[in-house]
């Protein structure tokens, strides 16, 4: 997705579905987020200007004082060569057009009047792209089979568009939905933008293609190009910009109604895809498992029917059954973050790895949390409900000395194989199997302290020594009985899945454990979900995770 970098700024090639910067403080991250929380060289990048959600290509951050304010002149002075392209299915009488109008917001839209009328002057060239000229890449041809894969790649709409055309748009300045707006009221909506009258598709299909400007250290004028690749999946196109092959394997790729599948969702294994869902798979779903199962030459694929509190015993009901390909091993190895992870399909519960922690466990590998967020080295860490001690070998490989502790002693064993994959000596750390509130009293009185507490308990969960456990209800609870053990200025990561469970509410409880504990809060960042677990209003964010530096 990085398409240059150097100390002054940085620009990506951003991909369709993924904000510019989170629309609110409990949504999934943007871009700009995503990369300051990532890599602290980063940590100062500023947004110059922005691209819609599901507008993809080019943008530029800044990461000086002195590149965001030469860029950002040199936006206001129009000084910035911008070029768009985009697809849409009605015909003009007009291959050119410069539209002039005065843009104001109107709830979700904005609209175009006449010039002097309330609003912003906004001005756009549009030419339509006419043969022999040579399409952007993934554009051709440009006829109706190409435009009804586009329309919806998993599910071709009958009667779709006889033919899609191609135009390049040159905007003069630079408003919100400008573009949008413009191709909209001449009469050629862009595909997929059903805001402005367009016809419905798998996205917008209106890409940023260009963007020149005046270097702000050396003065030298750049230019960079990202041609469009509209031929592309849009869900695997945001996939393929946010995790890096080389280092992940395992990571989601169906995500629900956020993907246009409500109710099923896919992950990627190493060589096997999971697919999970409330029942049985109709046809279609199976058929796109399998489409699936194909782009990524998957050597078997496997189904699992959700079942709430299904306990970890594998079973007809509980467990993976496998479907399509080769039968998995009993173990298989994937890659997260440059790291080695056993995952067992045949495991009634988890497989191994929740995937929704994977920034989670980057955070602690690398000790950077966020900017001006960091982790000293080397750490005493607690993992409190470690199931398979993925967040325990991070820290371990980060070099901290971890104890690891949960209910299940199958789970330890199959923790200390991770660390074993990973090259870490299991009995260079602790594996203490029992009950998390009765281990905490026992530490307490023995004194110990760690430098960083992670509590990521099940959502429900019940034992003999201290009875149900309900996150909703119980988390705040837990939080105070961790507290005595953590050293001053320690960290506690705290996170939960509760979907029933409101992050205001998650930060509520567990900021009055410290307040109760006479402690204060000197550092919090919020993490959401990372972006291959979108959130969507029918898919609403279920993870919620909050790093807390404690006085």
């Amino acid at each position: 997705m990085i398409i240059f970098e150097d100390e002054h700024l940085l620009v990506a090639n951003k991909p369709a579905g993924l904000n510019t910067h989170a629309p609110s403080p409990f949504a999934g991250e943007g871009l700009h987020e995503w990369l300051r929380n990532s890599d602290p060289r980063r940590a100062a990048l500023a947004i110059i200007h922005r691209l819609d959600k599901e507008t993809s290509g080019l943008i530029v951050f800044g990461k000086t004082t002195e590149a965001n304010r030469s860029l950002t002149q040199q936006f206001e002075q129009r000084a910035v060569r911008k070029k768009y392209v985009l697809l849409t299915d009605r015909k003009t009488a007009f291959d050119r057009l410069t539209a002039r109008s005065w843009l104001r917001r109107a709830g979700e839209k904005y609209l175009g009047q006449p010039a002097g009328a309330e609003g912003a002057a906004a001005e756009t060239a549009f030419s339509r792209v006419q043969p022999p000229r040579p399409m952007p890449a993934g554009l051709e041809p440009v006829g109706r089979r190409c435009c009804a894969a586009i329309v919806e790649p998993s599910r071709p709409m009958p009667g779709g568009p006889e033919s899609c055309f191609v135009w390049e748009a040159e905007p003069a300045t630079g408003r919100t939905h400008q573009i949008r707006v413009h191709a909209a009221a001449h009469g050629f909506p862009i595909l997929g933008d059903t805001l402005y009258g367009g016809t419905p598709a798998a996205r917008v299909y209106l890409h940023a293609a260009q963007l020149g400007f005046r270097h702000p250290a050396g003065g030298e004028n750049v230019l960079f190009d990202a041609p469009p690749d509209f031929a592309a999946d849009p869900r695997a196109a945001l996939r393929a910009a946010v995790i890096d092959p080389g280092v992940t394997d395992a990571f989601r790729l169906v995500h629900g109604a956020a993907d246009g599948w409500p109710g099923l969702y896919a992950d990627r294994l190493g060589e096997f895809l999971l697919a999970q869902s409330a029942g049985a798979l109709t046809g279609e779903q199976r058929a796109w498992i399998e489409e699936l199962g194909r782009r990524f030459s998957a050597r078997g694929i496997y189904h699992k029917i959700l079942r709430r509190q299904a306990g970890n015993r594998p079973s007809p009901e509980t467990g993976p059954q496998w479907l399509a390909g080769e039968k998995a091993p009993d173990e298989i190895a994937v890659r997260e973050n440059g790291l080695r992870f056993a995952m067992r399909l045949g495991e009634g519960g988890s497989p191994g790895l929740f995937l929704d922690q994977r920034e989670n466990r980057r955070r602690l590998l690398t000790g950077y949390i966020a900017p001006d967020f960091t982790l000293a080295r080397p750490a005493r860490v607690l993992n409190a409900f470690a199931c398979a001690c993925g967040f325990s070998v991070c820290a371990a490989a980060g070099g901290a000395r971890v104890t690891s502790l949960d209910l299940s002693k199958k789970s330890l064993d199959w923790g200390k194989r991770n660390f074993a994959l990973n090259g870490l000596e299991p009995a260079a750390h602790n594996f203490i199997f029992g009950d998390a509130f009765a281990w905490f009293r026992r530490l307490a009185k023995k004194g110990r302290l760690f430098d960083v507490i992670i509590l990521d308990p099940p959502t429900f969960s019940r034992s003999r020594e201290h009875g149900v456990f309900r996150a909703e209800k119980d988390y705040g609870t837990l939080a105070a009985a961790a507290l005595p053990l953590l050293e001053r200025d320690g960290v506690l990561l705290a996170s939960t899945n509760a979907a029933t469970l409101p992050p205001e509410r998650f930060l509520e409880m567990v900021a009055l454990a410290v307040t109760r504990a006479g402690r204060r809060v000197t550092r919090q960042h919020y993490a959401p979900q990372p972006p291959d677990f979108p959130a969507h209003r029918q898919e609403p964010a279920c993870l919620k995770t909050v790093w807390l530096r404690v006085s």
